[in-house]
């Protein structure tokens, strides 16, 4: 389950009784012929009957219906029973009941995502006690991870890789906290780094003059390369925090595919805590543009000390 779409918005979405379509990545493909799918759960004692129709496909997804017959019960309920959490398939082995904690960060609290932000993991109850006893100040964002982040780069150019559009979210509160601090954050993994760096082209989107329409809450893939910019990260933080006063909102929602590459120039993200990700991959494009190029020295230097890639693996903390 990718991404939804009736209704699309994922709050709505989890709470939403009887039938809700998603887009969705189906495995074994030619086995579903025609037709529905059905099966039968039980639900804190309650039995409830489960329909998936296969609509049209949609690039590399397809349409699917879901509906079922006892409106005492949201899609939340469905899919903690129903569904099975997709941990990465390198992992060569079957889900475990363990892998509902584990593969999950301490400080999750709304559901949405393709995929666990891993370099999350790391932090612990005790270890973001310890921050806050240290003085540290923290904030947290929202960005549902999709597909597009592990597809890998096939293409022998950058410019040939599509990227998937993926949504966020941000507090108020967040950012009064990046203007108290300069504009300048510690991101805790590559989807911060995402969702921050989308912040400014979204500024940038709201004090330009142009009519506020739903493309202003969007960051195109290329948006970062087109040309200079003169709008500080202060100012573009500022423009937000406007619009939200003036629309009467607490809270930030929008949307990016932005493409984080060697020549990209940083506005927001001054460091970064990130695990060491595979060749091929958006990810690996995104540290090589954050250390000015300098990522085959840290990663020979890994690999040289057996550090543990990927998921459930070793951390790095990024000081360019």
């Amino acid at each position: 389950m990718l991404e939804p779409v009736v209704p699309a918005d994922y709050e709505l979405m989890f709470q939403t009784t009887g039938r809700c379509s998603w887009l969705c990545m189906i495995g074994n493909l030619k086995k579903w012929k025609t037709g529905n799918l059905s099966i039968e759960l039980d639900i804190n004692g309650k039995p409830v009957m489960l329909t998936a129709t296969r609509g049209n496909e949609i690039g590399t997804s397809h349409w699917v219906d879901f509906e079922w017959d006892n409106s005492e019960i949201s899609f939340s309920e469905i899919i903690d029973s129903a569904g099975e959490l997709p941990i990465p398939p390198y992992l060569n082995r079957d889900t475990q009941e363990s892998d509902k904690t584990t593969y999950q960060t301490v400080y999750s609290k709304i559901k949405g995502s393709v995929a666990a932000p891993t370099a999350g993991l790391h932090f612990t109850d005790d270890v973001l006690r310890s921050l806050d006893d240290c003085g540290v100040q923290r904030d947290e964002i929202t960005l549902h991870v999709g597909a597009g982040t592990f597809k890998p780069v096939k293409s022998d150019e950058i410019e040939g890789h599509d990227m998937h559009t993926e949504y966020i979210s941000v507090h108020r509160s967040t950012l009064e906290n990046l203007l108290c601090h300069g504009t300048a954050a510690i991101a805790v993994g590559t989807t911060s780094v995402r969702t921050l760096e989308s912040l400014y082209y979204i500024g940038v989107h709201l004090g330009s003059g142009n009519e506020i329409t739903e493309n202003s809450f969007h960051v195109k893939q290329w948006e970062p390369y087109n040309g200079e910019c003169d709008v500080t990260p202060e100012d573009a933080i500022r423009n937000i925090i406007a619009w939200l006063d003036a629309n009467g909102v607490n809270v930030l929602h929008g949307s990016t595919q932005i493409i984080i590459a060697p020549g990209y120039e940083y506005k927001i993200v001054k460091m970064l805590v990130t695990n060491f990700h595979q060749p091929q991959s958006t990810l690996l494009l995104l540290v090589s543009a954050f250390v000015n190029g300098d990522w085959r020295r840290i990663y020979d230097y890994a690999l040289s000390h057996d550090f543990r890639f990927l998921s459930y693996g070793d951390s790095s903390l990024l000081i360019p």
